[in-house]
């Protein structure tokens, strides 16, 4: 009875809701990154087929639609210009262009975009090519930088901004209580976290390009992107902790960590992730600043604006809700002054 009173007193009900959602996430992490990453295998990869005359581009392309577990969605290009234009563009990922006047074809891919789909692209065309008894070169018109080891510096780097992100949120929030107790705090918060957001962009960008010199592309795309990440990440925490108390921190490990990072395209680009997480993947910060960090650094800044865009969106949603939250919050307290009792008052003075 003794040992049931203690084990009652040290682990409250809410302590105790607080470590199942814990083991939860937990469980929910493992199943996410290995479901997403276990097994990487390419499907309908965007892809051109470029040859001299039109009915030897259909002939390849037919070909590689009717390979095997349907790792390609060919399309027909007019030539190899096009094809280069396409890649830079990030509407395809390679292309192959078709020599008929002799046996040996060139396969054009950008491992700036990801090492492992660039990889297996050549492995999927190499053996299509073999079986035609043809043989393929590879041309990389987008290398990933020398100290890129296989292109993940760019998602290692958007890891880190979103990991600075919630972080914030959640030491401004819990710094005086798990809720926004007026619109005043939220707006200070939010001001806080964009200042915050500016010096983490700035200082990720520093150092994956002129310290280390891991990404190329221009330092104050990248500050930019950066900021607003962060900003992002941050208020979007901030926003579930001002909807849900702490849990508001899960939540935001369970959207940024569990389904955002493993389908961000970052080890695996998307079309050699499993379905669900093809899907989500540039929908969710991570994924969206994975795309825009690979096309600043590798694509010239093409194929930018869908990805800003999920982003401002997320940052948006985040300071909107924010400060709807806690107006309400505020009004359904009373006004200034309203409280009745100790520890109203000392949570109100926090922060």
């Amino acid at each position: 009875m003794k040992l049931a009173a203690e084990v009652k007193s040290a682990v409250t009900p809410r302590a105790a809701l607080l470590v199942v959602g814990v083991v939860v996430l937990q469980l929910l992490f493992i199943a996410s990154y290995v479901g997403a990453l276990h097994h990487p295998r390419p499907t309908d990869v965007p892809f051109g087929v470029a040859a001299p005359d039109r009915a030897a581009a259909d002939r390849a392309a037919g070909q590689l639609a009717g390979l095997p577990g349907g790792p390609l969605d060919p399309r027909v290009l007019r030539d190899e210009a096009e094809a280069r234009e396409q890649i830079m563009d990030r509407e395809i990922y390679g292309a192959l262009v078709v020599d008929p006047r002799s046996t040996t074809d060139t396969l054009l891919v950008a491992s700036g975009g990801g090492t492992a789909l660039a990889t297996a692209l050549k492995t999927i065309t190499g053996e299509a090519e073999a079986a035609q008894r043809r043989t393929v070169r590879t041309v990389d018109v987008s290398p990933a930088a020398g100290e890129d080891f296989n292109g993940l510096s760019s998602f290692y780097l958007v890891v880190g901004w979103c990991v600075g992100g919630y972080l914030l949120a959640s030491i401004l929030a819990i710094s005086a209580g798990s809720r926004p107790a007026n619109p005043q705090r939220a707006i200070i918060r939010l001001t806080v976290l964009a200042l915050s957001a500016i010096a983490g962009g700035l200082g990720g960008a520093i150092i994956v390009g002129p310290v280390l010199g891991a990404l190329p592309g221009s330092v104050v795309a990248l500050w930019w992107l950066g900021a607003l990440v962060v900003f992002a990440v941050g208020a979007v925490t901030l926003a579930l902790q001002a909807l849900t108390g702490i849990v508001g921190i899960g939540l935001a490990v369970l959207l940024i960590v569990i389904a955002g990072n493993p389908s961000a395209g970052g080890a695996f680009p998307g079309p050699m992730l499993p379905d669900f997480w093809r899907a989500i993947g540039p929908a969710l910060p991570p994924g969206a600043g994975t795309w825009a960090a690979r096309s600043i650094a590798y694509f010239r800044g093409n194929a930018l604006a869908g990805a800003m865009q999920v982003l401002a969106v997320w940052a948006l949603v985040g300071t909107v809700l924010t400060l709807v939250l806690s107006s309400l919050r505020r009004r359904d307290e009373g006004p200034v002054g309203a409280e009745t009792g100790p520890a109203d008052r000392a949570a109100g003075s926090g922060g």
